[in-house]
């Protein structure tokens, strides 16, 4: 019997990462990946996996991809990229479900979200859109869509959103729905339904709604807060409405403006199991209480071990970073080189690089950096305390508090794109060099106030560029 090929869309995403790893952990498939950049797939399960270049509104690479495969799965969602979204949903759901069915492939595994047409929101009904054109052909392909609320894991949005609430506030004024009814789910019972879909017993459609014990949004703070070993209060009051809870938001968790709103709009409504075919499917899979998948949660982070966070890929700018890589049209430039001069190496200095930004800081300027985030926060940006994926590595694609890694180049060259609030495109590049950093902040204006804005900043860049450069540099020596 050959061995199955599965295809995992959305492979760079929160959700994609991980079930890539779990599939590969197994060794009863072969993998492919459709990707939109093979850069920012992790380079340790790179030489493991089929990878291909494309997307599912290339009807090219679309087709080459779903070529002799099995089992795909639909792990894609726009969730916000432009106003249009869930035009550009409903066009990417067709295009796969019709070139599965082109290719052959035998079934459609979809991840979506829970909630009723009735009372969702309009991310959320644009996830119920998405299921239902996947499905709408059984004579031809079957899908199976798998449909859950709150997803907890290290890195979900979901997840930090609770876990900073938590650290950051003993006493919350919270809008009346926190008291709504949803039925978490951790990460590791969501990847375990994902992969037993591949070979259920079971022909035609199938909709299976997956969640743990059913809990309001307070009841989940409160939880989580007694496995942090904290006490905190919520206090319901009606005159929240969902735009200032998205401003609270934006202000103590890392989520920026559009995530957070339409997080706050989903919440407003109920998200619980419309059927039972988790139970009756797969009885093997019993998932876990809340409190554990919290505590699993706060043990990955700890140990340094997060695979993926919500920022990883989203429909938000610079997704797709083979757009962003390339800082050769910039106008202005700000360089800083800072010579070895005290037994310096150049691996070290790369390192120190590398652990600039999140809980590290940026250094005698920190204060500095946080203001400029804390005014981009304001601004709807993602602001500083989206932090890092991990303390000790970086990879393409990382978020690193409002850049995007966009280019690795080990032991030479690391460059960040921001993501920032900004009147241009900007980046910021660490070049080490055998026997000095070169160190350039590069911008493109967009028109006169772009030009005004670099203009305002140079006093501030004088002092902020000038110590993060020395600084890599000297503490490379420390670190190492």
């Amino acid at each position: 019997m050959n061995e199955k090929t599965v295809l995992v869309t959305g492979a760079t995403g929160y959700i994609g990462r991980r079930l890539t790893h779990r599939l590969l952990e197994t060794s009863a498939f072969k993998v492919r990946l459709l990707v939109r950049n093979k850069n920012k797939v992790q380079v340790s399960i790179a030489d493991q996996v089929d990878i291909r270049e494309g997307s599912t509104f290339d009807k090219e690479s679309l087709a080459a991809a779903l070529a002799g495969i099995d089992t795909a799965f639909y792990l894609i969602h726009s969730m916000g990229s432009t106003e249009d979204y869930q035009n550009l949903d409903r066009v990417s759901a067709e295009n796969f479900r019709d070139g599965c069915i082109e290719a052959g492939v035998g079934r459609i595994i979809y991840l979506g979200g829970l909630g009723v047409r009735e009372s969702a929101s309009k991310h959320l009904l644009s996830r119920i859109e998405t299921g239902e054109i996947l499905s709408a052909k059984p004579e031809q392909i079957e899908t199976i869509w798998l449909r859950a609320g709150v997803i907890i894991g290290s890195g979900s949005s979901s997840f930090e959103i609770i876990r900073n609430l938590c650290q950051k506030l003993p006493a919350m004024i919270t809008p009346r729905w926190v008291r709504s009814q949803t039925q978490a789910i951790g990460i590791e019972d969501v990847l375990s339904y994902l992969q037993s879909s591949v070979e259920l017993a079971h022909r035609g459609n199938l909709v299976v709604d997956i969640g743990g014990e059913k809990l309001s949004f307070q009841q989940m703070m409160q939880q989580a807060a007694e496995v942090m070993g904290l006490k905190r209060y919520l206090f319901p009051v009606p005159l929240l409405s969902p735009r200032l809870s998205s401003y609270w938001l934006i202000l103590f968790t890392p989520i920026p403006y559009k995530l957070a709103a339409a997080l706050v709009e989903g919440l407003k409504s109920e998200t619980v199991l419309q059927n039972d075919h988790a139970a009756r499917f797969y009885p093997e899979i019993q998932p876990l209480r809340f409190k554990q998948t919290v505590a699993d949660a706060i043990h990955e982070l700890e140990q340094n071990q997060v695979i993926s966070r919500w920022c990883d890929s989203t429909g938000q700018q610079a997704c797709d970073i083979k757009d962003f890589d390339n800082p050769a049209g910039a106008i202005f430039r700000d360089i800083r080189i800072v010579p070895f001069e005290n037994g310096e190496r150049q691996e070290e200095v790369f390192q120190a690089a590398c652990a600039v930004g999140g809980p590290n800081g940026w250094f005698k300027y920190n204060y500095l950096w946080r203001l400029r985030g804390v005014i981009d926060k304001i601004m709807g940006g993602y602001g500083l305390n989206r932090g890092r994926r991990s303390n000790r590595e970086l990879r393409v694609g990382d978020a690193l508090d409002f850049w995007k890694v966009v280019d690795i180049k080990p032991g030479k060259r690391l460059l960040l794109y921001a993501q920032m609030k900004v009147p241009g495109e900007a980046w910021l590049e660490f070049d080490v060099q055998p026997d000095q950093l070169v160190q350039t902040a590069h911008f493109l204006p967009r028109g006169v106030l772009g030009r005004l804005y670099w203009y305002m900043v140079i006093p501030l860049h004088h002092f902020v560029f000038n110590n993060l450069a020395k600084t890599v540099v000297s503490s490379s020596t420390k670190s190492g």
